[in-house]
């Protein structure tokens, strides 16, 4: 089982950062830089672009700066007996710079871990390792299953940043004929494409973004059910409950309800994510 040792989502460094550690935390260290980055790894240094990643390996050397300010980046320590075994199987390489083509799916999934260790639950350890482990397995699959002789390849890029934008803007409400405008698809092929390349619909991708978020509004703030319904797209609050009730089994006067009585730790979200601050970086 994964350890997870220390944790810190959506940490923003203003001024900049230099972080070297000659031999290393100790620990394995997984860092995802949202900004531009100069990071060493096996002797060499890296100029990053933004939405960048890499897995340090225990005992390696730890060594990155900013290029631009702020700095922002997500990041956790941890261990495991199987860490480098697992990342084998995935093919999956340590002490190397790896480009992140779904960075909200990234740092969605970091925050998840910062929640699990702020909630400290009865089943805490055994959800930050299925976490880490679902992390890790994405980041594999993303890096190996859009081989470049397929014809959607070359549209991947593209529908990731726009479903990037959609997972961002909750509120937004999206049509599939202005998805596929932005993208100079037709509705069909659109449609085609994204089902082939993220494994769920266009329209449920939406609406399981919408709820997500609302999920999340539900148990952090004080808004009104119906101002809740407007802040993740719904023309009307009657529409939202319907859907809510449809997918997620409760209605949101039942979900707030059960979230409050479970202790959930208010937050502030940023750009439609989930967000649990951390004051320590790296």
């Amino acid at each position: 089982m994964f350890q997870m040792n220390r944790c810190g989502y959506n940490v923003v460094h203003p001024e900049g950062i230099v972080i070297d550690r000659p031999h290393g935390s100790g620990d394995y260290l997984f860092l995802f830089f949202r900004s531009r980055m100069c990071v060493e790894a096996q002797g060499e240094r890296f100029l990053t672009d933004k939405n960048t990643c890499i897995i340090y390996r225990k005992g390696s050397r730890q060594y990155y700066h900013d290029i631009e300010q702020p700095m922002v980046h997500d990041w956790f320590h941890f261990d495991g007996e199987d860490v480098e075994t697992f990342c084998r199987k995935l093919n999956l390489p340590l002490d190397t710079p790896m480009k992140v083509h779904e960075p909200v799916y990234v740092s969605r999934k970091v925050s998840e871990i910062q929640e699990a260790l702020v909630q400290n639950g009865l089943y805490r350890d055994e959800i930050i390792d299925a976490t880490v482990r679902c992390l890790l397995m994405k980041l594999s699959d993303i890096r190996n299953r859009i081989e470049p002789n397929k014809p959607v390849s070359k549209y991947y890029d593209l529908l990731v940043s726009l479903r990037n934008d959609i997972y961002s803007n909750p509120s937004v409400a999206w049509t599939i004929g202005d998805l596929a405008a932005r993208v100079n698809m037709s509705r069909s092929y659109f449609q085609k494409l994204y089902k082939e390349l993220f494994g769920i619909s266009v329209m449920n991708d939406i609406i399981h973004n919408r709820l997500e978020y609302a999920m999340y509004r539900l148990k952090n703030t004080s808004d009104s059910i119906r101002d809740i319904a407007a802040q993740c797209g719904y023309e009307n609050d009657v529409h939202f409950m319907r859907q809510f009730k449809k997918y997620i089994g409760l209605t949101p006067g039942e979900f707030r309800y059960q979230g409050r009585r479970s202790g959930s730790r208010r937050t502030e979200p940023t750009d439609g994510i989930r967000k649990y601050g951390a004051s320590d970086a790296r």
